[in-house]
Parts: C-alpha cells; structure tokens; sequence
C-alpha cells in the first residue's frame, strides 16, 4: 500500500510536472534533510505572502496553481511545500493551528471577525524519523518590510513563527492546535472560515474587486 505522506492528492499534487520541475531546481542533491531546508525556503520566498489573498474556494489550494499566483496566504503555501517535498521524497502534511498575531495592521484588523487566526496552517515534514514543523509563509520581503527576521527552517527542530520583531514586541504566539492532515482538508477548513470569519472573507473579496476595478 502506497504511504499517503509520500503520495499525490487532490490538493498536493506532487506529481504535477510544475511541481515536479520546481522540487528538481531547488532540492539539491543532499540528503533528505539538506532537501527540506532548501526547499522550505524557495516555498517562503517563490510565492509573497497577503492576507489579501484569503479566500476558499478550492482551486486555490490545488500546489500546482499556488505556484502560478501573485501571493498566497498561509494555507495554499503549506500545501505547496508539502506537494515539492513529496516530489522530493520526503513524506509531508499539513498542519493546522490557532495563533495570536499582535502585529496585524490595523486595516486588516478592522475587517477581522476574531482577534485570532484560526486554521493557520504550516507543514510537518519528516526527517530522520521525526515530524518537524516547517511554516513557509512569510516571505523575506514582507519579514524585511515588517521588521521580523525571515523564519528559517534548520531540519532538526520546528520552525513555526518569530515570536518579537527586531524591537522586542511580541509578534506571533500558537495558542491551540488541530492536527495533521495527508491532504487539505478543505470541506472543513472552508466550512470553518465561513463560520468563523464572514464579514472578512466578505471584506476581502470587496478588496480583491476595487483592486481588479482599478487596474
């Protein structure tokens, strides 16, 4: 039987040949932890980070087509990574959990149901024999822009926020978790954020059309 960490799904398509040609440019050639790092941080930094970008429709979380976007937020880019470690060998999934972010801008804020991000997602790889937390959302350039150093991702312990910024405030903390999935577990994860944020996905869709509007 196939090992479902390993394997192509509806969302990690890790046999998709963009996926495949992205997982061969930048894995390298070493071992399977050297492979992890190298590719957790293309992912980060292939793909900008947006809240803008929130939305739940279920061609967005499809890694194939996260790759072809402008940005993505948290969720469509641990999908990603986990299909490039997949076509790199290395068994993957995704992970969900519930953070406190104290750095949202407060354009952002206004428009949120909760003070707290619920279903943020990042993706568990593993190596040697244990499941290590990897999360490639924030880009270096928003980390630049933002004042937070670039998360990065050693390959021998979980790499899952940057708890201050470059002047000592707290920025993120991980306040409950879900679990760990073989694949997206989008009927849930959609049913959640309309559930819990409505009036934001409402808010962002209004965003992404005054943008597309304006040209």
């Amino acid at each position: 039987m196939a090992d479902p960490t390993l394997s192509p799904t509806r969302f990690i398509d890790s046999d998709h040949p963009d996926i495949v040609a992205f997982a061969r440019e930048h894995a390298g050639t070493g071992d399977i932890r050297a492979r992890a790092v190298a590719l957790a941080r293309a992912v980060r930094d292939a793909v900008p980070y947006s809240l803008w970008a929130f939305r739940v429709e279920p061609e967005y979380f499809v890694a194939s087509q996260v790759l072809r976007q402008d940005s993505a937020f948290c969720v469509p880019k641990a999908v990603l990574l986990a299909a490039v470690a997949r076509a790199a060998g290395i068994p993957s999934r995704i992970g969900f959990a519930d953070v406190r972010n104290h750095l949202t801008s407060p354009r952002f804020s206004a428009i949120m149901d909760s003070p707290d991000f619920h279903w943020h997602a990042y993706t568990a790889l593993l190596i040697d024999g244990r499941w290590l937390k990897a999360t490639p959302a924030f880009d270096i350039g928003l980390c630049e822009r933002s004042g937070v150093a670039p998360l990065e991702f050693d390959g021998t312990q979980d790499s899952i926020f940057q708890p201050f910024d470059s002047q000592g405030r707290k920025s993120m903390e991980y306040i409950g978790f879900h679990g760990e999935f073989d694949d997206m577990p989008h009927e849930r994860f959609s049913a959640e954020m309309q559930r819990i944020y409505p009036r934001l996905l409402a808010g962002v869709a209004a965003e992404r059309a005054r943008r597309a509007a304006a040209g």
